[in-house]
């Protein structure tokens, strides 16, 4: 879900016409892989260790966060594994947008007119635009 607007920019204008907006979203889906990986287990190959001592204490400037506990081959055996998640998920969310393109055009065009949609606008746009693909 968090990489769905960079794959609908890239769908709708291109590689190389991706923005900025995107930034957040692909951080917060980056920070939740890593703990899928480094905290909650979900890893075959990284196994159902938590890796990374929690810091709870704030001083000297010093922000909440981890302190690794983990060497420089496990560190790099984390990171491919957050990228593996990222780019698996990617190409998942790319497919179904690509295959649904045509409702999340509709999607679009709307919210540019409206700016909001609740749920059951969604649903009616998707139904519409299912409906339309069986009667084409």
């Amino acid at each position: 879900m968090l990489l769905g607007g960079r794959i609908a920019e890239e769908l709708t204008f291109g590689i190389d016409e991706i923005t900025t907006g995107a930034q957040n979203d692909i951080e917060r889906a980056t920070e939740l892989a890593r703990k899928m990986v480094t905290t909650y287990g979900m890893s075959e190959k990284i196994g159902s260790i938590a890796y990374g001592k929690g810091n709870e204490h704030v001083f000297l400037g010093r922000d909440f966060g981890t302190d690794r506990n983990y060497s420089e081959e496990i560190a790099s055996m984390i990171d491919r594994e957050v990228k593996a998640l990222i780019e698996e998920r990617y190409v998942y969310a790319k497919k179904i947008l690509s295959e649904n393109k045509d409702i999340m055009d509709e999607i679009v065009k709307v919210l540019l007119e409206r700016e909001t949609l609740d749920e059951r606008e969604v649903e009616e746009i998707m139904e519409r635009v299912r409906n339309n693909r069986t009667h084409a």
